[in-house]
């Protein structure tokens, strides 16, 4: 593997200069997502549109004032709880209303709990929702944008941060768990969900980039906001476990941003340090990706 500095290198030589890209970083306002918007920031020079989404707009104000600023810097915040559909088309919605064209489209919200099957009032498991459901439909809601971006020759590139290579088989008669759910059936069927959902993704729209990636251990704070009263009151310990084994949420944007660059049109699944993994530990075939489609679209239809 290069080293982070030929990384660091690499990411910059690919930054647009035709253009002044536009990013959207949901789950933007801490960990991983705050670390991939504030590296697009610090690559671009400010000279981006980044438009943070997430539940916390004390955090996103914060972190976008310490954002570099340019003459043609743009920086938003996009209220969001995804584990509700309509929140996630409301919020398509506000975005698509300012902006014609995305060229990043980021995807890394979390939910730490230990809860079992938990729906919201929309009948999904709230974790399932938000690190499945809400972003196969951000990536549907946006698809206009990333299309016009990609036919005006600029780069359309959308990455899912979860945990490609740590899944396991599915039973598409239960897709989304409500029968048989358990925190372990959660995590991997999530994941395996991420990995369908780019492959399909991509082979209908084939002029697209799409990939999902696993960012290893990542110095977080995601145990602060953990659902659990248990799981928050041992967050230090989590957290300084994390620091110690982990990489930090700054270092971990450059491998992403490296896996995005590094790849061209159609489905990838990405390492801990932007590498390519390829068909490693993967799990699902055809007849699966379709009928998690046909699921899926059922799943987060909303009445509006």
């Amino acid at each position: 593997m290069p080293s982070l500095a030929a990384i660091r290198a690499f990411n910059l030589s690919k930054i647009p200069s035709a253009y002044v890209p536009v990013g959207v970083f949901v789950g933007g306002t801490s960990g991983i997502g705050q670390g991939m918007a504030e590296a697009f920031a610090r690559m671009t020079k400010g000279r981006a549109t980044i438009i943070i989404v997430g539940r916390n707009q004390t955090a996103a104000e914060s972190i976008i004032a310490a954002l570099p600023q340019a003459a043609e810097s743009k920086y938003e915040f996009v209220q969001c709880d995804a584990t509700l559909m309509r929140n996630v088309e409301t919020s398509s919605k506000e975005i698509l209303a300012k902006h014609d064209k995305v060229n990043f489209l980021v995807m890394s919200p979390g939910f730490f709990s230990t809860k079992g099957f938990d729906p919201s009032e929309e009948g999904i498991d709230r974790k399932l929702a938000t690190h499945y459901y809400a972003r196969w439909k951000f990536i549907d809601a946006l698809l206009p944008a990333l299309t016009k971006a990609k036919a005006a020759g600029e780069d359309a590139k959308v990455l899912s941060v979860l945990g490609t290579g740590n899944g396991g088989a599915i039973d598409i008669n239960e897709l989304g768990l409500k029968h048989s759910y358990s925190l372990g059936n959660a995590a991997s069927a999530g994941i395996t969900y991420n990995d369908l959902m780019m492959e399909e993704y991509a082979e209908r729209n084939p002029e697209l980039t799409f990939a999902h990636a696993s960012p290893g251990v990542v110095a977080t704070n995601i145990a602060n906001s953990a659902q659990s009263t248990t799981l928050r009151l041992l967050a230090p310990a989590l957290n300084l476990t994390a620091k110690v084994f982990g990489t930090t949420p700054a270092d971990c944007a450059e491998y992403m941003w490296h896996g995005i660059f590094n790849n061209t049109t159609g489905a990838f699944r990405i390492g801990s340090q932007g590498e390519e993994v390829g068909k490693k530990n993967y799990y699902g075939n055809a007849e699966q990706r379709k009928a998690l489609w046909e699921h899926t679209a059922a799943e987060v239809r909303t009445s509006s």
